[in-house]
């Protein structure tokens, strides 16, 4: 049998509080939380500290030194986001790993949506064009039209009407399209 833990940052499973007086976690008192006016305090300060400091303070934050050429301000900046995330939490999981994908998008080449838009691979979308009823499916990789692949509605919209025409706006994805066809639907 293992001897008991006494540590007071262990995890109770009894339901009991926590040993350690002002140990337990609760929304507003988590590991990394302080209040509010100290927060603005300590970025306060950031503005009265000379360079040197500065660079000293991101290399403790980040372990390396801060990118050449970068500016007393842009600095400051930095150091000051990572004490609100340290204090209030950073961005959630969901949040990164939709940039992470924008990153990789863009990095690949042009956007293929807006980056606002999120459609999900599977996803059919229709549009009747001269009275011809034109069907496409998102892929995980891009978009299928007609036994096709291509990287952009864009390149679809312009295969379709033979014009450069926005291809989130020509099947109905923009706000702008959708405040057209709203208006049309009123007549």
């Amino acid at each position: 049998m293992k001897p008991p833990i006494h540590d007071p940052r262990a995890r109770q499973r009894s339901g009991e509080p926590s040993p350690a007086a002002g140990r337990a976690r609760t929304r507003t008192n988590r590991p990394g939380n302080a209040d509010v006016a100290e927060v603005n305090l300590q970025i306060a300060e950031l503005a009265d500290r000379s360079p040197h400091e500065l660079r000293l303070a991101w290399r403790q934050l980040h372990r390396t030194g801060p990118p050449h050429g970068l500016s007393r301000d842009l600095l400051i900046r930095a150091l000051a986001n990572q004490l609100q995330e340290q204090s209030y939490g950073g961005v959630s999981r969901t949040l990164r790993r939709r940039m992470q994908s924008l990153a990789g998008a863009s990095a690949k080449g042009p956007m293929a949506v807006d980056p606002g838009l999120v459609l999900k691979a599977g996803t059919t979308l229709v549009r009747q064009w001269r009275g011809h009823t034109h069907t496409v499916l998102v892929r995980e990789d891009g978009f299928e039209y007609e036994g096709q692949r291509y990287r952009s509605l864009t390149m679809i919209a312009e295969q379709i009407t033979g014009a450069h025409w926005s291809g989130p706006r020509f099947f109905g994805l923009t706000k702008r399209a959708r405040a057209l066809a709203g208006a049309k639907a009123d007549r």
